[in-house]
């Protein structure tokens, strides 16, 4: 038979459920949005100071020196944003995810007697 006291409260533990996980999500896409931001504006400032030391230089060669170490450089900083960005969506991902473990465990132990049950 519906009871509508246990229908009151699985409404408010799952409403619960879903606000921690958005808070969640939200402090997770903040941070990210942050650590984008920095990156963006230390590649920009770094380009501005290679571009001020590139026009500086006297022969082809110390250009072409200059270019690759800054080459270089940048690339192994993307790629390390890249990674740490990575880090932070899959760090998202568990966070999101951890509110609902121990309601989708007990669900799937209810199911799992249900059927037990019946068989």
């Amino acid at each position: 038979m519906f009871n509508l006291e246990d229908a009151n409260k699985k409404s408010k533990e799952t409403m619960d459920t879903m606000l921690k996980s958005y808070g969640t999500l939200t402090k997770a896409f903040q941070a990210i949005a942050t650590e984008a931001a920095d990156y963006s504006k230390k590649a920009f400032e770094d380009s501005i100071a290679h571009v001020e030391k590139i026009t500086t230089v006297k022969s082809v060669e110390a250009a072409f020196e200059l270019q690759t170490k800054y080459m270089k450089s940048a690339y192994e900083g993307y790629i390390a944003e890249a990674t740490k960005i990575g880090e932070m969506y899959a760090d998202l991902a568990k966070d999101a995810y951890k509110p609902y473990e121990a309601p989708i465990a007990k669900a799937a132990a209810a199911v799992k007697s249900a059927t037990a049950a019946a068989a």
